[in-house]
């Protein structure tokens, strides 16, 4: 399998396979392709593997690409960012948002990856179901905007803002924390949580997040409603309050957990 990633805002990865060569997709992804591939939909291990994909944000089909002959296809992400190529080795894995898959050798596994803490679920933007792809195989994933890439030492910790992170190594914790200061939740704009990633491991930030874009496409919506900040504003203070019962009951501010 060859590839060439293309493109600067808005890219895409063409592959040339081998016959007999496959690669896989979630559904609408794919560009083009020629006629020596051979697409075949399904649900990638029955239904409940289809089920359980889509609770982790993906789609319920996969869509396999199979070269009779000399193949070629392209896919390319819904959203402006950059495509990141991982060979993964064998057994190695990474755990990345719902819609950073965008394809990989049939040789790569994509399942859900569960936190064990839930206070990073309900408000770790999505953090508590992320997608987990594990090697042998490559695997090229889209992040959303510029990619900065970190490693972590033993014990150092990063503050993020949680639709900046993209991809992370198992090893690395995955956690949330309430931001400092009243004048900083209620004025700073950054929301009522940061997520915490704790080293060892390597990381992927993502520069422009899917909802902070969409949030401002929508400011310039036609019939837009002015309520919408009155709207945030209880929606915080009802998660105020439902953070301070989570905080007692899975150990506050504990940064201790692994994913």
């Amino acid at each position: 399998m060859r590839y060439t990633i293309s493109g600067t805002v808005m890219q895409t990865v063409a592959i040339d396979l081998a016959p007999g060569e496959t690669v896989y997709s979630q559904t609408n992804s794919m560009c083009w392709m020629n006629d020596a591939v051979v697409m075949d939909t399904h649900t990638g291990g029955g239904f409940l593997a289809g089920l359980r994909r889509s609770f982790a944000g993906g789609s319920l089909f996969v869509t396999d690409f199979t070269a009779n002959g000399p193949g070629h296809v392209a896919f390319a992400p819904r959203f402006p960012g950059t495509i990141m190529p991982v060979q993964l080795p064998p057994g190695g894995s990474l755990l990345c948002r719902k819609e950073t898959f965008l394809c990989a050798e049939k040789s790569v596994t994509l399942e859900i990856a569960f936190q064990k803490r839930l206070g990073a679920g309900f408000f770790g933007g999505e953090g508590f179901i992320l997608q987990k792809v594990t090697g042998p195989g490559m695997v090229f994933l889209d992040l959303s905007g510029e990619v900065v890439e970190k490693d972590l030492a033993p014990g150092e910790r990063l503050l993020v803002h949680a639709g900046h992170v993209g991809v992370i190594e198992p090893s690395v914790a995955f956690d949330i924390q309430m931001v400092s200061g009243f004048k900083n939740i209620l004025f700073g704009g950054e929301g009522l949580f940061l997520a915490t990633l704790t080293g060892p491991g390597h990381i992927a930030l993502q520069s422009m997040p899917i909802l902070n874009l969409a949030e401002e496409i929508g400011r310039y919506l036609p019939g837009r409603s002015d309520n919408g900040s009155s709207g945030s504003i209880g929606g915080a203070v009802a998660a105020t309050a439902v953070g301070g019962i989570l905080g007692s009951l899975f150990g506050g501010s504990d940064n201790s957990s692994n994913t």
